[in-house]
């Protein structure tokens, strides 16, 4: 590993396998909650409970990440250390997703349908999400080189998330059963493509860890007395939480003032303004990195990202309630945001080395898991945020009319037409005090959570540049001796 030069062909497989699972993760996070309530018809204790059951598996699924992490360094494969968990990861998958969005019993019955297939869904990405980070970190530990792989894949994933973020909403109004299952099929089959990419194309290094096996509770060591780590996937966690919800639970934002079929061609035009921020942002990373101190940029990013969350509030109180401003703030808030993540995943990686240098052993993997922990831990909380505050302002209730056109309209009673009068219908029955909760869950909870994330990164984490070139320089002392 070391400084070494990556050829072509492992860079671009890596980088590129990202964009299907980016579409898998975006159709289940995004879409999967929104597809029960406007497909399914369920009481508000059904809705309750699956909203619990997704919590109770995210919470399983970050605790399960690191111990995957601990299997994939125990495992001696002769494929590979990670390559043949994203293989196995990848297939699993796919096929969970297909049936989470195509079987479909009824009240109770897809309630608990649903647990086994979410608990099943969160297990087998974990095998694939864990095995494709952790070989990142193993690819190079050459600063340019790991800025630029992190680029590349950035452009991916967003080319990933966006595909699916923005050409899904615009065609499921009015016809939600049927696209949401054909829609299913498609990601499925493009995850399962773009991961053999992967898994054909990386020429994955030697391993570089230790032999001895590893334990639980030296998977705990190796968390806790890494205080770098400690540090930034607190951080990682807090960025999460306010990164994802907005993409959660805009989709009803722009349902409930807009209109039904106007809503959700509106959606598509803010999630343009989602995959052209994020794209820019880590497009440019690279360039920026080397230009401006990882610090500046989370400095920058973080007051970008809460200027742009109080200027969202703000819209048709103080601004004018005008599309096109909307989707300039949704621009401002996903370019800040984009750039505060990639900044984080490098600082992330980073520990890695920081912990080599400190304690002499090198363990990719389990410190990787981290993010996908935080990941999993904030997608939790959000699908709680979100859940508690659609019932609490009324919103599911009146969604639930909605929810039983969309029935009938799968099954040809009405036409798609008659199913989108009658939810425009039901959605002006919202009032201004429910749509201004709705409002607020927004943007305060990404407000609070994203500022303490700086406020820990600014306090406690001390790789900058010349800290980190530092510990390259030990660890290739020490190889060379």
């Amino acid at each position: 590993m070391g400084n070494r030069k990556l050829d072509k062909r492992t860079k671009w497989s890596y980088c590129v396998g990202a964009t299907g699972r980016d579409m898998a993760y975006t159709l289940v996070s995004m879409f999967l909650l929104t597809y029960i309530q406007y497909t399914m018809k369920l009481t508000v204790a059904q809705f309750a409970t699956i909203s619990a059951i997704v919590v109770v598996c995210l919470l399983w699924d970050a605790v399960n990440d690191p111990l995957m992490g601990i299997i994939i360094e125990n495992a001696r494969l002769k494929s590979g250390k990670f390559k043949p968990w994203i293989l196995l990861g990848v297939i699993l998958n796919a096929l969970v997703i297909i049936g989470l969005f195509t079987i479909r019993p009824e009240g109770w019955g897809f309630v608990a349908f649903f647990g086994i297939g979410y608990l099943l869904w969160g297990m087998t990405y974990t095998m694939n999400d864990i095995s494709y980070w952790g070989l990142l970190p193993a690819l190079s530990s050459d600063a340019k080189e790991r800025n630029a792989l992190v680029t590349i894949q950035g452009i991916f994933i967003c080319i990933g998330q966006f595909s699916v973020a923005g050409l899904l909403p615009d065609m499921i109004a009015g016809n939600a059963v049927k696209a949401y299952r054909i829609a299913a099929i498609v990601i499925a089959s493009c995850f399962l493509c773009f991961q053999l990419l992967t898994f054909f194309g990386v020429k994955e290094p030697p391993r570089q860890d230790n032999k001895e096996v590893l334990s639980l509770k030296d998977m705990f060591k190796i968390f806790l007395r890494n205080d770098q780590l400690v540090a930034i996937g607190i951080a990682c966690l807090l960025f999460q939480i306010g990164n994802n919800l907005l993409i959660m639970i805009g989709m009803n934002f722009f349902y409930f003032e807009f209109g039904y079929s106007v809503g959700g061609n509106l959606v598509f035009w803010f999630t343009v303004m989602y995959g052209l921020g994020t794209l820019v942002s880590e497009a440019g990373f690279a360039s920026i990195a080397a230009k401006f101190s990882r610090a500046k940029i989370i400095a920058v990013s973080t007051a970008m990202t809460v200027a742009g969350y109080l200027l969202f509030l703000s819209v048709g109180y103080i601004l004018p309630k005008n599309s096109i401003l909307i989707n300039a703030i949704g621009f401002m808030i996903f370019f800040a945001q984009g750039l505060f993540n990639m900044t984080m995943i490098v600082m992330l990686n980073n520990t890695i080395e920081y912990d080599q240098v400190r304690f002499g052993e090198r363990h990719d993997s389990i410190i990787s898991a981290v993010r996908s922990f935080a990941t999993k831990l904030a997608s939790a909380i959000d699908q709680g945020v979100v859940a508690l505050i659609l019932i609490i302002s009324g919103i599911y209730a009146i969604s639930q009319n909605i929810s039983n056109l969309e029935i009938q309209s799968g099954t040809g009673e009405i036409t798609k037409e008659a199913a989108i009068a009658g939810a425009d219908s039901f959605i002006a029955t919202a009032t201004g005090a429910q749509r201004f909760i709705l409002r607020m869950g927004i943007a305060s909870v990404p407000i609070i959570a994203i500022g303490i994330a700086f406020l820990i990164i600014k306090k406690k984490y001390i790789i900058d540049e010349k800290k980190y070139k530092e510990l390259v320089d030990e660890i290739d002392k020490r190889l060379h001796n």
